[in-house]
């Protein structure tokens, strides 16, 4: 039997307060009951809000700036070869379990990103993430970890760590997918809770994200491509219910003495529409090809006029621009004397750029400087939100228009939202009911304070629950 403090938290990949508060609060009646019995509210996401690296900075306190993360995909150096992908190695700082680990502390984790590769070593078991391809060859620590889990599936069939092309796979597939995906990930966890023995247990079920993408316009009549009575206006009602019951089946099992989390990275909300920010550059004139292309085509295949070019930008939830500095790129042409004049340049031409009805779209634009207390790695020279998230960043060139209402990269129906949804239940004397102020990067200190454990040295996150 375990001593001391357990936590146990089940993440819900872009869990949004609108849904799980309000919407659709009535169909969702575990959760509704931990809220209910515990604490809750909106959990503020980091800048930007993205799955890599959200959950990374919520279990180390830190931002993306310190990890030197700021998204999915993240420049490795200088060049102009593009991005490359995160992984597992990417995350220097320690984490919670790194913490516990190093008080002889056990932990359970499943598909808590990023965790592909699989660790050389760690203080108990861990499953992939997302990020893991169907065709790995190794997945999980320990590696007779897998042998365990295929067995528990048994006829059901094998673990599904995301569903591949998942904007592309066509809706009635996704949506078998993302129930099946939520499905087998709670039967392993219940199996994992049941049988391992866990200081802290952590889930994280990227389904939810998979179902807000590829089906927002078809549930919210706020997004602009919404058609009452259409084929799958009650998929979401039909999920959250499913999920609630897998949700339920797990509160089960988790001992009457652990604390109990729900928490998501991020929130979502409607995607109004696309601006295609690199033909944005080329026609404002900070951005030259040598020849034009002939239909959209990726950043990465055109040929860009570098001793002509002044910044670039890449696509995503977010808009990241980058500018082509001299001594740093390989043909950089802004002096370093001008890099900030440059920047405030584009801040103000693109914070006042207008949206396809001629007035201004509502872009915010940053500088990682300021709202980071260290910037590491090769980050963003701007960090930009169209339309302030509601509207994505199409990165390919060549397109008919400078705004779309399709995605470079598929289908896709709902953008990231700055808010994502926490919950809490077990805590000897906490508050209960909706609380305010709560932040991701808090997470990982208030875990680590219920054991008695402190932040580890340079996170700025701070424990919520002293």
């Amino acid at each position: 039997m375990q001593q001391g403090p357990r936590v146990a938290v089940i993440g819900l990949d872009c869990g949004t307060p609108k849904l799980l508060f309000e919407d659709l609060h009535a169909e969702v009646p575990n959760i509704a009951k931990l809220m209910g019995d515990g604490l809750y509210g909106d959990l503020a996401s980091i800048t930007p809000p993205i799955t890599v690296p959200a959950w990374a900075c919520a279990m180390t306190g830190r931002v993306p700036g310190q990890l030197g993360i700021y998204g999915f995909r993240n420049r490795k150096d200088t060049s102009y070869d593009g991005l490359s992908i995160a992984h597992s190695g990417s995350i220097k700082a320690p984490a919670v379990w790194d913490a516990l680990g190093a008080q002889g502390k056990s932990s359970v984790l499943i598909g808590v990103p990023p965790s592909f590769p699989p660790p050389k070593e760690f203080p108990g078991w861990r499953v992939g993430c997302f990020l893991t391809p169907p065709s790995a060859k190794s997945w999980a620590y320990p590696q007779a970890l897998e042998v365990e889990i295929d067995e528990e599936l048994g006829g059901t069939g094998r673990y599904i760590f995301d569903i591949p092309n998942f904007r592309e796979a066509g809706f009635d597939v996704a949506l078998d997918q993302v129930f099946k995906m939520t499905e087998r990930r709670f039967q392993v966890s219940r199996r994992l809770i049941r049988n391992k023995p866990w200081d802290f247990f952590m889930l994280c079920d990227i389904a939810p994200d998979r179902l807000h993408h590829v089906f927002w316009q078809y549930y919210d009549p706020r997004h602009p491509l919404y058609e009452p009575g259409n084929k799958y206006e009650q998929v979401f009602q039909d999920y959250y219910r499913f999920l609630d019951q897998q949700v339920g089946s797990l509160l089960e099992l988790i001992p009457d003495d652990a604390v109990t989390m729900v928490m998501s990275d991020h929130g979502a909300r409607p995607m109004m529409g696309g601006l295609c920010f690199n033909d944005w550059l080329i026609k404002e004139g900070y951005l030259t090809l040598y020849e034009p292309v002939h239909g959209p085509t990726p950043i990465k295949d055109a040929s860009i006029d570098w001793s002509r070019t002044v910044a670039w930008g890449d696509g995503g939830y977010y808009g990241r621009l980058f500018l082509n500095v001299k001594g740093r790129e390989p043909q950089g042409t802004v002096e370093s004397s001008h890099y900030e004049t440059v920047r405030d340049e584009l801040i103000t031409r693109l914070e006042s750029a207008p949206g396809p009805d001629g007035a201004p779209l509502g872009t915010k634009v940053l500088k990682p400087q300021d709202v980071y207390p260290e910037v590491n790695g090769i980050a963003p020279d701007l960090i930009v939100y169209f339309g302030d998230l509601e509207w994505r960043s199409v990165g390919a060139v060549g397109n008919p228009s400078l705004y779309t209402y399709e995605n470079d990269t598929g289908p896709d129906g709902a953008n990231h939202d700055r808010d994502g949804i926490f919950i809490m239940k077990g805590l000897a004397g906490q508050r209960t009911g909706r609380v305010e102020g709560l932040n991701l990067v808090d997470v990982g200190p208030s875990i680590l304070s219920i054991y008695g454990i402190e932040a580890p040295q340079g996170a700025v996150g701070r424990s919520f629950l002293s």
